[in-house]
Parts: C-alpha cells; sequence; structure tokens
C-alpha cells in the first residue's frame, strides 16, 4: 500500500522529538507499509537534503537504543521530503496537492502538528484546494481547542470538509501498550468482569504524575494548565477504559459509543462541587532526586503572577447502575514526588473477617509508566501457626518481561493505524466535545476564583487538600496506604 505522510508544522519540536523517531522505529521494525513518501513543510527554506540532516542532528537526542546508524539512517531518509508552505496562501496547497497528485498514493495522511488555532484554517484551504478525496485522511494533534466553544469550532471546520472517518484525532496515551492492555484484561478475559462494578469495587484511582516541570514550555503551559492538558483528554479516556460496558465487537464505532456514554454519565459540576471535589495546585521551589528544583512561577516564560494550575486531583461518580457511588479520583500534576503514571483499582473489604487483625482490602494496580504491568495485592497464610493474621502477598506481571519482543511505542502504532484507516484507538468529535462540556464548569469556577492554585513543593504528591479531599469518603491515596 502506498502512501504519502504530510506534517504540517515539519520543523517543530513534535514532528522531531516525537513523529520522526516513532517512523524509523516502524521502519526499523519492517512495520511501515512499503512506496512511501514522508513530507514536511513548513515556512523557512530548506531543500530536501537540508531538511535531512536537521532529523539526523535531532536523532541525537532520541535514547540510544532507539538511534540509527549511518546506514539506517541514509535508507530512512530516503523517504523524507521538504516543502515550504505558508499556510495562508491559497497557492502553496495547490502546490503541495500537486506534489501529492503526481504519484497517486493510495493513502495520503495530513497530519496537523501545528498550533490548535492553525487547524481552522489549514483545513479550509485543503477543502479549497480538493485535498480531501476519499484517500485522504486528516490527523488532529491534542490539544483540540482551548474550550467547548473552540473544540466546537474546529470541529464545524473539519466536518465540512472531511468525513467523520477521514478525521483522525488524536491521543497518544491511547496508544500505549500498557492502556491497550487495559481492554485486553477487561474484555480478553473473564477473570475480573463479574466483579467490576459496585459491589465489588469502593473506589478507583487515576494517577498521572510527572517530576519533571515545565522545562522551555513555560509560554504554551501557561495557556493550557494541568486541566486542559491532562484531565480532560488522557485521564478522561482512561476512565471510560476503566468504567464502559463491554462493546458488542472491536470496531471503532462500538469502542466509541460506550467511551460516549460514560462520558455522558459523569456526575456534572456545579460551583459548589468544585469547590469541595477539585483541588487545584501550583508547585513551589523544592527537591527533585535530591537536586534543589524552582517553583513554577520562577520558569523561564512564566508571569510572575501566573494562576496557572500544575496540579488537579477531582472526585467524581459514574452515575450509572453498574457504578453508582464509586468515587473515582483523577489526579494529575507537574514536579510530584515521582514520574508515575497508574490505575488502582481498591477492592472492598471481605463482609464479615474471620482473620485477627486489620482486613486489608485487596486491589488491582494497573501500571502504564515508567513500569507496564499489573499487580494484584492479595491476604495471604503463612502457616506459622493457629490465629495467625493474614500477610499481604502480591501477583506481579511485568510486561516488558512477560513479552520479550520489543513492543510498539505510543506514536509508532497511532502512525500506522492512521496510515492503515484503523479508528479503534482515535477520539471521535462528540466524545471529546463531551468532554470539554463536562470540565468546562470547573474552568468557569476557577476563572470567578480570586485565591488561585493552592501551593505544594515540588518533590511532594501535591497540595494537602487532595489527601483531604479523599479522605471524606474514608479513603487515601495508593502512595498514603
Amino acid at each position: 500500500m502506498s502512501f504519502d505522510l504530510v506534517f504540517f508544522g515539519g520543523t517543530g519540536d513534535l514532528t522531531w522529538r516525537k513523529l520522526m523517531p516513532a517512523l524509523f522505529q516502524a521502519f526499523r521494525h519492517g512495520k511501515l507499509p512499503p512506496g512511501g513518501r514522508i513530507l514536511a513543510v513548513a515556512r523557512d527554506e530548506r531543500s530536501d537534503d537540508e531538511y535531512r540532516a536537521f532529523i539526523k542532528e535531532r536523532f541525537v537526542e532520541v535514547e540510544p537504543a532507539k538511534q540509527p546508524s549511518s546506514e539506517e539512517f541514509a535508507r530512512f531518509a530516503d523517504l523524507l521530503h521538504y516543502r515550504r508552505m505558508d499556510l495562508s496562501k491559497p497557492e502553496h496547497y495547490a502546490g503541495l496537492k500537486d506534489w501529492v497528485d503526481q504519484r497517486g498514493a493510495d493513502t495520503v495522511v495530513l497530519y496537523l502538528a501545528t498550533a490548535p488555532y492553525l487547524f481552522p484554517v489549514i483545513c479550509e484551504q485543503l477543502g479549497a484546494a480538493g485535498l480531501n478525496g476519499p484517500r485522504v485522511r486528516v490527523v488532529l494533534e491534542k490539544p483540540l481547542g482551548h474550550d467547548l466553544a473552540s473544540a466546537q469550532q474546529i470541529n464545524r471546520v473539519v466536518r465540512s470538509v472531511f468525513t467523520e472517518t477521514q478525521a483522525f484525532r488524536i491521543d497518544h496515551y491511547l496508544g500505549k501498550p500498557s492502556v491497550q492492555n487495559l481492554m485486553a484484561l477487561r474484555f480478553g478475559n473473564a477473570l475480573f468482569e463479574p466483579l467490576w462494578r459496585r459491589e465489588s469495587i469502593a473506589n478507583i484511582q487515576v494517577t498521572l504524575a510527572e517530576a519533571l516541570g515545565v522545562g522551555t514550555r513555560g509560554d504554551f503551559y501557561d495557556q493550557t494548565g494541568a486541566l486542559r492538558d491532562m484531565i480532560q483528554n488522557h485521564a478522561l479516556q482512561l476512565l471510560t477504559m476503566i468504567a464502559m460496558e463491554p462493546p458488542s465487537t472491536n470496531d471503532a464505532d462500538a469502542i466509541r459509543d460506550e467511551k460516549l456514554k460514560v462520558l455522558k454519565s459523569l456526575k456534572p459540576f456545579t460551583p459548589e462541587s468544585v469547590a469541595r471535589d477539585v483541588v487545584r495546585g501550583q508547585y513551589r521551589a523544592g527537591t527533585i532526586a535530591g537536586q534543589p528544583v524552582p517553583g513554577y512561577l520562577q520558569e523561564a516564560k512564566v508571569p510572575a503572577a501566573s494562576q496557572t494550575e500544575t496540579f488537579v486531583a477531582l472526585r467524581t461518580e459514574v452515575q450509572n447502575w453498574r457504578w453508582a457511588g464509586v468515587p473515582f479520583y483523577l489526579r494529575t500534576g507537574k514536579r510530584l514526588a515521582a514520574r508515575q503514571a497508574q490505575i488502582v483499582v481498591n477492592f472492598r473489604q471481605v463482609p464479615h473477617p474471620i482473620f485477627p487483625g486489620s482486613a486489608r482490602a485487596n486491589k488491582l494496580v494497573i501500571n502504564l509508566q515508567p513500569e507496564d504491568g499489573l499487580e494484584l495485592h492479595l491476604l495471604a497464610a503463612k502457616g506459622s501457626g493457629q490465629g495467625e493474621m493474614l500477610a499481604p502477598v502480591s501477583l506481579d506481571l511485568d510486561f516488558d518481561k512477560a513479552f520479550t519482543t520489543e513492543r510498539v511505542g505510543a506514536y509508532e502504532r497511532l502512525l500506522m493505524d492512521a496510515i492503515a484507516g484503523r479508528l479503534n484507538l482515535f477520539v471521535r468529535s462528540d466524545e471529546q466535545e463531551q468532554a470539554w462540556r463536562w470540565v468546562e464548569p470547573i474552568l468557569d469556577t476557577w476563572a470567578a476564583d480570586p485565591n488561585g492554585p493552592r501551593a505544594y513543593a515540588a518533590g511532594t504528591w501535591g497540595p494537602p487538600a487532595s489527601s483531604a479531599m479523599v479522605a471524606r469518603d474514608g479513603c487515601t491515596w495508593d502512595e498514603e496506604q
């Protein structure tokens, strides 16, 4: 299957830091379909060879095991091309169409790795140039809008040019092998599904924690914040996969229909519930791995009086028969105590304990990063004598050890899916808009709140109010147990 893959924003951070290394890994693994061309477009003037040299220099920043040899890069570079484009000029889109039409590839994938405010302009121009035929797909990188109104405007323009099956709204978390294993765990095994409901589960926690700060992205991050950057997309997508009903098939729309039902069942926020059930924070100077680090307000390109949140913890519920009354806690933040992404399913305690000592409830920990695997925490008897207390034991499955072959990275998987036209791991427009609809009351309440985010020291797990929020339900965060 021949393909043309076009990157708008071809010299930007996302393209050279994530997308090109992912494409090279697909090329190295023999998974990139033959007969492909990769075209980068950007404003500055470069030749193909100059662009290839630009990418080669930046491959030095890739982890050593994934860096190409000189011979490998030379073969990969034959696929790379460059074209200067001013995204506001119709004649440049006409030139791009001529370039694409010269060969007539089976599939044309247009990847918008640009700022979201450019999406409507680019899509309108693509439509006017005729670059929206049935063999064309458009990939839209997050964040898709800044709020519900901007997301709806982007979607209106996209729908006026492309059909829904041509639009691939990417959330790279959905491409992670560990996230795909969440679906396999639930719907490929009979073990957990009978227990996956309110009668057996006490609460569910989703944590997406980073030890890093905003780095050089202070200007971007300050216009975004943790709620838009992580909760509205990544965390909510994980929640839908945890809480969704079993889809009838593994087809894209069957899966996305069930995810949408979860989003529509989330308990809506009011100003009162935001004050009670949402904690926002902003990191101050502290210590990470024994090294002092600055606070958010001291980071480069961050305004001195910024009230942008770098931490969010919230409590919600899925209001349906399966999950009624079960708290779902979502948490994300920068400069936290560890880099950790995990889902913790806390089961209820046994209804009538017969062993001495405190009865610790079972829990299932689904690790997403940096480790990728499952931990099932149980209680067992050592066999040391009559009346002994049960001891905690765990069944620990490390997927990297279980699967000896090299596993496919998130962007590599999603790029291959876009080329092949597989929509399962991409977000549909109604899903994305419903997620914005749910978080918007939080944004509105914060906009009217003069107090701003709570301070927390870098290297901790966020403001103490986060622990107090879950303690009201008689719960604790996993690291506090």
